[in-house]
């Protein structure tokens, strides 16, 4: 089972060197095969060492160069980088980020040999639209992306239930997951407001192969927790 941790736009170097350490210990206590990763800030990228995979949450498509306020594989390098969120809603909508963009990020970092979690995901008009509404949006997602990529992984986050404290029920992801399992042969994370409270649930559901957690896994504790099932 795979266990990411995404802090978003929270934490500091200090406050994540002070998290590592407590999340470490804990993790002496998980399963043998399960797989954590941890995505930090940029500033607070470094170079840890534990029983954890450090990631990134977002970089340029280049070595180098003149992309203010970007960060490239140059300065990934120098902490051993080699995992990267791409497609998240929230750079999506926000940043407004094209689908261009994200194929072309995703191609570079695939040359490059990384491990890639990609992430779709569709908002509440597509959802309430229906299940073939929500099989288009997303396989829309999918254009331009390397589904055959033996290093991806696809994180399916409802942008109706990022941050809203609403997770889909089993039954929605399990239909979801499996409609995505017809399109592609890769581990199959769900995120969106995944907890404490219904993390066991989650991670039995038919094509469920691990969680992508947000703002449940600011604290090392709690998301130990999650990962070791332990409300």
């Amino acid at each position: 089972m795979i266990y990411a941790a995404n802090f978003k736009t929270n934490h500091t170097r200090r406050s994540t060197e002070q998290y590592l350490s407590v999340l470490n210990e804990r993790l002496s206590e998980k399963a043998p095969d399960d797989q954590v990763y941890i995505f930090p800030p940029a500033t607070a990228l470094g170079e840890y060492a534990g029983l954890f995979t450090q990631g990134v949450q977002n970089a340029y498509p280049a070595e180098k160069g003149a992309y203010t306020g970007e960060i490239g594989l140059e300065q990934l390098e120098e902490f051993g980088i080699r995992t990267i969120l791409i497609g998240h809603s929230e750079r999506r909508i926000f940043l407004h980020e094209s689908q261009e963009e994200i194929a072309r990020k995703f191609a570079f970092f695939r040359a490059k040999g990384f491990e890639i979690i990609y992430c779709i995901g569709e908002p509440l008009e597509v959802r309430e639209a229906g299940e073939e509404a929500v099989r288009s949006y997303l396989l829309a997602e999918f254009e331009g992306i390397d589904l055959s990529y033996e290093k991806l992984i696809v994180a399916y986050e409802p942008i109706w239930a990022i941050g809203t404290g609403r997770s889909a029920h089993p039954e929605e992801i399990a239909a979801t997951h499996a409609m995505l399992r017809k399109a592609v042969d890769v581990p199959l994370l769900y995120g969106g407001s995944v907890n404490p409270a219904n993390i066991a649930q989650i991670v039995e559901t038919d094509n469920v192969d691990g969680v992508l957690v947000g703002s449940a896994s600011l604290d090392p504790e709690v998301f130990a927790s999650m990962i070791l099932h332990r409300a």
